[in-house]
């Protein structure tokens, strides 16, 4: 069969190496998958497909420096997670059987138990028999922490398979930013990474949930899945009518041929695999140190991206092998297959780093305060009414008030015609037009803090590139956030002094796991503000992906969405929030306000403040295009944001009622949230259109440094 398109020459710098125990691992993990049932009288596999495929390849490439057992083990559970994918392919994805597949699902976490003296079910199929007998053998090696995670990447690898099962049945093709975000968890990157951790060192719990770690193992994912995608195309696409594949949502999404989506999926797996470079070696040493590891557990986190960097080589080695992808052509490109010919492997070479330095250097090429004009706006799509509160004009006048109160128009950064130019209380007015006056004020001064904070840092910290300065006032400021409800710090600066008036008023009826969650979410926005200022100190355009993630954050999304869903109560179970389809939702109403934000302050931030995070000139630096290119872009990923939304709201949210048998009670409540999120889509437009602070005439019109005299210095502050 002629393949689809041409396979693009891709990064990958490091050597595969092959781990001597593989024989070992083979012979081991066929007896084990006919002793779990997989082979002959499956109906799935038989001994000549298990050898076709060949995991113990795989996983010998893959984790080349454990010793037999380990190897012996990590390839079983590979055996097992694609036994699983082909069972289920089979018996519910080619029959469309929603409820069965969900009923398989809904009993596998029960093999799994965090202690692993507890008992489990008697298994009913290979699949799972195989999971019953590897967790059994992994979990004693492992601490509760790796256990807890691993669990969870496992479920999610499991039950997002419904996803792929729901687009299947309604033809339907993801967007790209829905798409990367549910491959990691259908693809099973991150559950690989757990076996990394396995097989090379267990990563601190001090450290698991940072940034720096999450960066690591989610761009480990993408470049794994995205690889994946190119050599699985022919095979999901035109053999099982998969909708779920990278190429083919590029194709869909930007109207292109297969061979240009092709392209660009390679463009974006490179640009993802700079990114783990990037975070590998500037981020994780900070975290290390900042976090106080000990020697041995730095060396556990380096022994693990060491690790994660072995299974991108050795996984890229596998795909060229494999029976079950196409890789007609691409075999001369593999590090143990050099191209033959005099000068022919220097040449090879060469171009690869080329390439990677083009790449590598556009990234930090951007040229700031350029002249751009007044930012192009576009025609939003927006089915939402927007309603504004009856009393808005008295927030305004309170929000004045509370500005003066708490010092943030007395440092230099703002004054009485930027509060009143932004008009935040406008904003609140149609985030939730049916609060009453004080909650009402509480929204509107949250967001004038939010937005205070993201002025200040760039202003104050961002122009002396004082990364030190900005990281001790982000302790501190988590520190005005006390979770038990003592005493926080003394208030020294305006932020910290909002900040513990809103956080008193807004957590006073809050239980300790409440304000844990809310301080989070705070903290997770706050955290933000230093990313950026870290990108802005090395002048570095971030990736479309890890931009638009980070956005949600610089953004406060969390903030955003915790307050909203306050208002609801317990009536809505924490599992409900979990779980897929409401956290696209969310995702997709904050992306779609988040990128709408980037399309009118485009001229602001880019011709004004000299910034580099805004999604039209990601997108610009990414694909090298020009302003109305990447405009059109942009604009399109909001359209298909606010038409996800759509899609959750119509077809996805009634199949969640019933898998989680929500009450009616629940089910109203739930309903209320989806319009709390629609009201505030529309009144973030609304806001948007009506203010003056993305206007070209009022930024003309002034200063955008410091006000005249009002310089603040920074205070040396301890973050007691």
């Amino acid at each position: 069969m002629t393949q689809p398109f041409e396979l693009p020459h891709f990064y990958m710098p490091y050597p595969a190496r092959l781990n001597p125990h593989l024989d070992e691992a083979r012979a081991h993990s066929t007896g084990w998958a006919r002793e779990m049932g997989m082979l002959e009288g499956s109906g799935v596999w038989d001994q000549a497909d298990l050898e076709a495929h060949d995991y113990g390849l795989l996983c010998a490439y893959t984790h080349p420096d454990c010793d037999g057992p380990a190897l012996s083990l990590v390839t079983d559970w590979y055996v097992w997670v694609f036994f699983f994918d082909d069972h289920f392919l089979d018996m519910y994805k080619r029959t469309q059987d929603r409820a069965a597949g969900k009923a398989h699902l809904d009993r596998l976490p029960l093999f799994m138990p965090l202690d692993p003296a507890a008992p489990v079910p008697e298994p009913e199929n290979p699949v799972e028999a195989g999971l019953a007998d590897l967790w059994r053998r992994t979990v004693p090696s492992m601490s509760v922490d790796w256990r807890r995670r691993f669990s969870v990447a496992t479920e999610h690898l499991l039950n997002e398979s419904l996803w792929e099962l729901s687009n299947i049945n309604e033809g339907r093709i993801a967007n790209p930013v829905e798409y990367i975000e549910m491959r990691r968890k259908v693809g099973g990157a991150p559950w690989s990474a757990g076996l990394v951790e396995y097989a090379t060192a267990e990563v601190p719990a001090a450290v698991a949930g940072t940034r720096p770690l999450r960066v690591l193992m989610e761009t480990f994912s993408d470049a794994v899945h995205l690889r994946n995608d190119l050599f699985s195309y022919q095979r999901e696409v035109e053999d099982e009518g998969e909708n779920s594949n990278g190429v083919l949502v590029l194709e869909n999404f930007f109207g292109c041929t297969t061979q240009e989506a092709a392209d660009t999926v390679n463009d974006i797996l490179t640009s993802r695999l700079h990114q783990f470079e990037h975070t590998a070696l500037t981020e994780v040493p900070a975290v290390a140190l900042e976090k106080g590891l000990a020697p041995g557990e730095a060396a556990a986190v380096a022994a693990y991206a060491k690790g994660l960097q072995d299974w991108q080589s050795g996984g890229h080695e596998w795909h060229l092998r494999s029976s079950r992808y196409m890789n007609e052509g691409a075999r001369s490109n593999s590090p143990c297959q050099p191209p033959s010919g005099p000068g022919a492997f220097a040449a090879d070479v060469g171009a690869l780093l080329a390439a990677a330095a083009a790449e590598r250097l556009r990234a930090y090429a951007h040229v700031p305060y350029q002249k751009v004009g007044p930012s192009r706006l576009p025609d939003f799509h927006m089915p939402y009414e927007l309603a504004l509160s009856p009393h808005l004009d008295t927030a305004r006048r309170n929000l004045v008030t509370w500005s003066h109160r708490t010092g943030i128009l007395a440092e230099g950064v703002w004054d009485e015609d930027k509060l009143a130019a932004y008009d935040l209380a406008l904003c609140s007015a149609g985030l939730d037009p049916d609060a009453t006056p004080e909650a009402l004020d509480l929204s509107a001064q949250w967001l004038a803090w939010g937005t205070y904070g993201d002025d200040y840092y760039p202003l104050v910290y961002g122009h002396r590139r004082d990364l030190a300065a900005a990281r001790l006032t982000t302790a501190r400021l988590s520190a005005c956030m006390p979770v038990e409800g003592g005493p926080g710090v003394v208030p020294a600066s305006a932020m910290e002094r909002g900040l513990t008036d809103l956080w008193a008023r807004t957590t006073a009826s809050m239980t300790p796991d409440q304000r844990r969650t809310f301080k989070a979410a705070v903290d997770a926005m706050t955290e933000s503000w230093v990313w950026e200022l870290s990108n802005q100190a090395q002048h570095r355009v971030p990736d479309p992906v890890d931009y638009l993630e980070m956005r949600r954050s610089t953004f406060g999304s969390d903030l955003t969405l915790s307050l909203c869903r306050m208002g609801h109560g317990p009536a809505i179970p924490p599992e409900v929030y979990r779980s897929g389809p409401v956290r696209s939702l969310e995702n997709a109403a904050v992306d779609y306000a988040c990128l709408l934000n980037d399309v009118f302050s485009y001229q602001k931030e880019i011709e004004y403040e000299g910034e580099i995070h805004n999604a039209v000139l990601v997108v610009q630096n990414f694909f090298g295009v020009g302003y109305p290119a990447a405009l059109g872009v942009v604009h399109d990923l909001t359209t298909q944001r606010m038409r996800q939304f759509e899609h959750i709201v119509a077809h996805e949210l009634p199949v969640l009622y019933e898998d989680f048998e929500l009450s009616a009670e629940a089910r109203a409540a739930m309903d209320g949230y989806v319009l709390d999120l629609q009201n505030w889509m529309a009144g973030i437009l609304n806001w948007h259109r009506e203010v003056d602070r993305y206007k070209a005439e009022w930024l003309g019109s002034r200063a955008h440094g410091f006000l005249p005299g009002r310089a603040p210095g920074v205070p040396a502050l301890s973050p007691g």
